[in-house]
């Protein structure tokens, strides 16, 4: 095995030019994702690599080997940044398989002359071909599953805002189905803004939320607690007749914590709370224009 490899090395060296070439026109041959045919310098890169990995005794059936450990860190590179482009893991591994016919038609130019060498050097380069195109698709599926993972994490983020309503009043308006993860990424947000702002009343406003089960219920609770023991304020705002209805039949105590049925409900009760007054203009100026008179 180790002869087959001196001759593939021994190729990709010597006919360098030619392999490029002929690897670069195998990719605009085959189609598929424009992006992935004027990478020349990755290419390059590849056939350097996998030229090294057989000079440092990189066996043709042992790529989980250390002299392979170069060419495995390259193409994790390849196929995370084809993930990040919006490639498919098929244009990903056409193009690692493209090799496979320049080197097949370098091998027969070479070795030729020797059926039996040539036919156990191309089973073992294509062996070997089979399992970096393979270990690029695996790469690829798991760079997917982290871009979609920490994608869903900014969205939780997003759908569950902290806002300052008042000076003093902080507000989390809740919308979709309440979970484990949400409520943490919640908890951690208020809790968080209360430390920054000083704020002494939260509203957590779960007109957004479709359903309140046991489960919702739990959350909310754990919520409030841990927004007690910061030393602030919880309110519940957006208790719907609905939701109303199914609190009293889920037979869930929310005694001790202060419901409203709207946000604006909520605010008034806070506002009030922190000392604060809002009249109407209108109202105002009657009120100075009687005290006047």
């Amino acid at each position: 095995m180790k002869n087959n490899g001196a001759a593939v090395e021994a190729l990709l060296t010597q006919d360098r030019a030619q392999m490029l070439a002929e690897w670069q026109a195998e990719l605009a041959a085959g189609g598929g994702n424009r992006g992935l045919l004027n990478e020349g310098r990755e290419i390059a890169q590849l056939l350097d690599g996998i030229a090294a990995g057989l000079r440092n005794g990189g066996g043709l059936d042992d790529f989980e080997g250390q002299a392979w450990s170069l060419i495995r860190e390259m193409l994790s590179g390849l196929s995370r940044s084809r993930a990040a482009q919006g490639s498919t893991a098929a244009d990903t591994s056409r193009f690692v398989l493209a090799l496979k016919k320049p080197v097949f038609s370098g091998l027969q130019r070479t070795i030729g002359a020797d059926p039996a060498a040539l036919i156990e050097t191309v089973w073992a380069i294509s062996s070997l071909i089979d399992q970096m195109a393979q270990f690029t698709v695996t790469t690829y599926q798991r760079s997917r599953e982290d871009i979609i993972a920490r994608q869903q994490q900014e969205l939780l983020e997003l759908s569950t805002p902290v806002i300052k309503l008042w000076d003093g009043v902080l507000a989390a308006p809740m919308i979709g189905t309440l979970d484990s993860n949400r409520t943490q990424i919640v908890m951690e947000a208020l809790l968080q803004r209360i430390v920054d702002t000083g704020s002494h009343i939260a509203i957590v406003d779960i007109t957004g939320v479709p359903t309140v089960d046991t489960l919702v219920a739990q959350h909310l609770m754990k919520t409030v607690t841990a927004i007690r023991l910061m030393g602030a304020e919880c309110i519940i705002s957006g208790i719907r007749p609905q939701i109303a209805q199914t609190i009293v039949h889920l037979g869930i105590d929310l005694a001790g914590i202060i419901t409203k049925a709207t946000l604006a409900d909520a605010l008034a009760v806070a506002m009030k709370r922190t000392g604060f007054v809002v009249t109407r203009a209108k109202a105002a100026s009657a009120a100075a224009a009687a005290a006047a008179d």
